[in-house]
């Protein structure tokens, strides 16, 4: 009887257990991408992200995305596409019966064709570089994509480069001419001055040597003195074509979208003179196709624009404008091509997707705000927003066909789905996630504001242990997001599975959005301007305290989290204070002079603190908001994880605030992740994934349990 007693509590613990977000659900989130309505309007497309297992590697996972059709009539979906080649950037045939994408069968991603009426995808190119951006071309029929190559790989390829140009901006190589890069010298190493030359170039292309002379040379995962080139290409679709140029790629567009066919909006540098890795502001050009020539549009000293989207009858463009230097949002802006009149769209907040409405007189907006991505319509005309999802949600993705809307969503329910709105009602199409949450005891996270001392709103969330009981105290997990100008909220989808595990586990978590956030306008965003330490701080234990002041969280069981920028201001905090009994720091910024030289993401220097390492004020700023220089001060159990290839903010100061601990005895852990980039814990290893957060929830384990 004692046994059967014991079988049925351990069947009912497991049972239990299994109705908590386990660590193993994250491999189980598929993340649908950004849907597409078909020309006519009838049927729709969209992209599933799944993790799998990896065929070739027992115990590790691989990341595919595949193609899915729905019908807008019957909300019905299929998939399109399969197997372990995934696919990207779909979009519709002028005439909606076939789908173009982009796929990688191992060797390069090329462009192929998919009918809807069946059969097999049909490869469009043959590119011996990898395409993107593909589209067919409804004022003309052309398949349009683009395709790279290295700017010494373009001197050398007669085919992409006949007429043999050179760039008219100087390669900064100390007192050699451009020109000198364009040789037929034979490799000698004990030649002349040009055989030599030849010989060493051959050395780089060999991978026996990197020779770097541009400041942009520190990509995600590597480095490169290599600059690359972008080639817009246009392509009939009868058999036998070939691809054709429509820009001379040393001219460098950044952007473009077709006005009619021939001629086009581009983005140009602002300075065809200066290397491209000291231009920072850019220009807004009309390209005529016919004469190959160009008129400026728009050019602003200090700005650059971005992300161009022509209005169906081509006679308005929206654009981005923004400061080349400095903290501030991006103004969206929309240019009349008739009159050059300039509409300026009085909404301070990142906005990360703009469509046309049918009749051109509207823009559809997904602005992040206050936590929440919704979906906005903006009439042009009388100025006036009409929020149409809920504030607390997330948009990911959306695209409108007269006056019905699809779109991606996250929510505290649910991490990802597809949706639709018709006649103000919302309708839930996929069933990708919801199928296994719904399964699954979830905290749900509670809002809550307080005013700072700057006078600043600022926005917190509490979400209680799963299970909780009044009375009882609870661990509490202290949050932090990144950027600086990261925003969180129920709105965004990437902390979802953490926040859950977490609370699973029996501990609360709090977060907020201190000084410096997005999702508040620019005077918000740029109040941590030199002061990215002590401010910050302030509002995170703020929102701490407020949410200890609820009764339930246990002050002698507090952990504190972050990466990235926050990686940064948990090392602050923890060298600053000793309230939290452990503390994780993921792939952080701990020396900022240090940040300046090995990270790729340097800008932030100049742009936060005003000037660079090597001039006296701002070194001593630097040097007051570097939390290496309160290290001697953190007594707080610390584990840091870095990624091993992250170039982002680099691993140098992770080692020093490491090894500085280590040296002085303090209680500190250091984890690297091989292979790994910035992006370790969004889109990484999935086996690293779920390594960083196990590894993170055990340490903290070791202190709060």
């Amino acid at each position: 009887m004692m046994r059967k007693l014991f079988v049925i509590l351990l069947l009912s613990f497991g049972a239990f257990a299994q109705k908590n977000i386990q660590v193993t659900d994250l491999l189980k989130i598929k993340s649908v991408g950004k849907p597409s309505f078909s020309p006519d309007g009838q049927k729709f497309l969209f992209t599933v992200t799944s993790v799998e297992d990896d065929p070739e590697t027992k115990g590790d996972f691989v990341y595919q995305t595949h193609l899915y059709v729905g019908d807008v009539a019957t909300k019905s979906t299929r998939a399109m596409t399969s197997g372990k080649f995934s696919i990207s950037a779909p979009n519709w045939a002028p005439d909606g019966k076939s789908i173009l994408f982009t796929r990688d069968l191992g060797n390069k991603a090329q462009v192929f064709q998919l009918s809807l009426a069946g059969g097999e995808a049909l490869a469009l190119t043959n590119s011996k570089v990898s395409v993107q951006n593909s589209s067919i071309s409804k004022f003309d029929g052309r398949l349009y994509f683009q395709s790279g190559i290295s700017l010494k790989d373009f001197y050398s390829d007669s085919l992409a480069n006949p007429r043999h140009l050179i760039p008219s901006w100087t390669l900064e190589k100390p007192n050699v001419a451009n020109q000198s890069f364009v040789s037929k010298a034979k490799a000698n190493p004990n030649g002349m001055i040009e055989e030599v030359r030849a010989y060493l170039s051959q050395n780089e292309k060999d991978k026996k040597a990197k020779v770097i002379n541009r400041l942009n040379f520190q990509e995600e995962t590597a480095t490169s003195g290599e600059i690359q080139l972008s080639t817009l290409f246009a392509m009939s679709l009868e058999a036998g074509a070939k691809p054709v140029a429509i820009n001379n790629p040393l001219h460098r567009w950044s952007d473009w979208e077709q006005l009619n066919a021939n001629t086009f909006v581009v983005i140009l540098p602002a300075d065809s003179l200066s290397h491209p890795d000291k231009v920072g502001e850019n220009q807004l050009v009309r390209f005529d196709l016919t004469t190959n020539t160009y008129k400026s549009l728009l050019i602003k000293p200090g700005h650059r624009y971005s992300n161009v989207t022509v209005s169906n009858n081509g006679e308005q463009v929206a654009f981005f404008e923004s400061k080349s230097t400095g903290v501030s949002n991006a103004v969206l802006k929309v240019l009349n091509m008739k009159n050059g009149q300039i509409h300026v769209v009085n909404l301070d907040r990142v906005i990360t997707q703009v469509k046309w409405s049918a009749d051109d007189q509207k823009l559809y907006i997904s602005p992040q705000d206050h936590g929440g991505v919704p979906l906005l319509e903006y009439t042009i005309a009388s100025q006036q927003f009409k929020t149409l999802t809920s504030v607390a949600d997330g948009v990911l993705g959306f695209d409108v066909a007269g006056d019905q809307l699809i779109y991606t969503k996250t929510s505290i329910e649910n991490p990802s789905e597809l949706y639709m709105l018709q006649a103000g009602n919302e309708r839930t199409i996929t069933d990708f996630n919801a199928s296994w949450v719904r399964q699954k005891s979830l905290s749900k996270a509670e809002k809550h504001t307080f005013i700072n001392k700057l006078g600043q709103t600022i926005d917190y969330w509490v979400m209680k242990p799963v299970g909780y009981v009044a009375g009882q105290k609870y661990p509490l997990v202290v949050e932090i997001h990144g950027g600086p100008t990261a925003m969180w909220g129920t709105g965004e989808a990437s902390m979802w599975h953490e926040f859950q595990y977490y609370t699973a586990k029996g501990w609360g978590v709090v977060y907020c959005n201190p000084r410096g956030s997005g999702g508040y306008g620019t005077p918000f965003m740029a109040s941590n301007v030199k002061d990215w330490g002590a401010g910050p701080m302030a509002d995170v234990m703020q929102a701490t305290d407020l949410a200890i002041k609820e009764g339930w969280a246990d002050t002698t069981r507090l952990a504190v989290t972050g990466g990235s920028y926050a990686g940064y201001l948990v090392a602050w905090i923890v060298g600053h204070s000793n309230r939290f009994k452990v503390a994780a720091t993921q792939r952080g910024v701990y020396e900022l002079s240090t940040f300046f030289g090995e990270g790729n993401a340097w800008r932030l220097v100049p742009n936060y603190f005003g000037g660079y390492p090597w001039e006296k004020a701002t070194r001593a700023i630097l040097d007051r908001e570097s939390p290496l220089t309160y290290v001697a001060n953190i007594k707080t159990p610390l584990i840091i994880f870095h990624g091993e290839n992250d170039l982002r903010t680099g691993v140098i100061q992770s080692e020093m605030l490491y090894k500085s601990l280590k040296q002085m005895g303090r209680t500190v852990e250091y984890v690297r992740h091989p292979g790994a980039s910035h992006e370790i814990t969004r889109a990484g290893n999935n086996r690293q994934r779920i390594d960083q957060m196990l590894r993170t929830w055990e340490f903290f384990a070791r202190y709060l349990e």
